[in-house]
């Protein structure tokens, strides 16, 4: 699984992803100050986002589901991204800057969904949070899917059928003459057959899901090579980035093209 040309990291320029960072955090001020720190830790340190960017891997203009949303963070990052654009403030010589032109995000913890609404109002594209367990909720028709942390919380079974759904989401998506976008799934899991990272990201996992003040569910994991022959077995494309730079974790991103 070796990434294609197209997303070799470049690197973003720090003053780049300060600004767009600053933008994307700003609308949780009005949802107070734990929304608004959350987010602000989120983008800090979580290297998935900025290695996103870095790697071209968010298309322009697509229609986004992100499962597990949270805040719906996802959308006021590629809100900023297009503002960073429109000023200018965009590296000329990358790929187009990332955008929405719809964003749907499925959250099952109420909490979440409540500190997300007021700052996903504000956005000049549909945005919407659902609150809905992934397993059950209806997957419109898209172009990007994202899945970032969250497959591991249901058992193997469930996985496999959330990833059938999101393929048929994603084919739906491409079935749109009007859209632009290649289907992708952009899907950060853990590596199980790294041991001992593994071990860790699962028990910093649980605290933290602890801190959000959600309950502490039982975790499902598995190695990579066992996540790309599933993804694979769809009709996937699939290439592999390590994501967890800075941190002590097992984490990797999947970039998963249908076909």
């Amino acid at each position: 699984m070796n990434a294609p040309a197209t997303l070799a990291p470049q690197a973003l320029p720090h003053a780049t992803w300060r600004a767009v960072r600053d933008a994307a955090c700003a609308p949780y001020r009005a949802s107070g100050r734990f929304a608004w720190h959350w987010a602000r830790g989120k983008l800090g340190r979580d290297p998935v986002f900025r290695g996103l960017l870095e790697r071209g891997a968010l298309p322009a203009r697509a229609r986004v589901v992100d499962l597990g949303c949270g805040q719906g963070l996802m959308a006021s990052l590629l809100h900023a991204c297009e503002q960073a654009n429109r000023c200018g403030h965009w590296p000329a010589a990358w790929v187009a800057a990332p955008s929405a032109q719809a964003y749907t995000g499925i959250e099952l913890m109420p909490l979440d969904v409540a500190r997300g609404e007021p700052a996903l109002r504000a956005l000049p594209f549909a945005s919407r949070l659902v609150c809905a367990d992934m397993r059950e909720a209806e997957l419109p028709p898209c172009d990007v899917v994202v899945i970032l942390d969250v497959l591991h919380y249901v058992d193997i079974a469930a996985q496999d059928a959330v990833l059938q759904r999101v393929r048929d989401a994603l084919r739906a998506g491409a079935a749109d003459s009007r859209t632009q976008c290649a289907p992708r799934l952009l899907l950060r899991v853990g590596d199980a057959a790294n041991r001992r990272r593994f071990a860790i990201s699962q028990w910093v996992d649980r605290i933290v899901t602890s801190v959000r003040g959600h309950r502490v569910p039982p975790t499902w994991g598995r190695p990579l090579a066992a996540w790309a022959a599933q993804l694979q077995s769809l009709g996937f494309d699939v290439s592999s980035v390590p994501m967890s730079q800075g941190t002590p974790f097992a984490n990797v991103l999947l970039i998963a093209d249908l076909k």
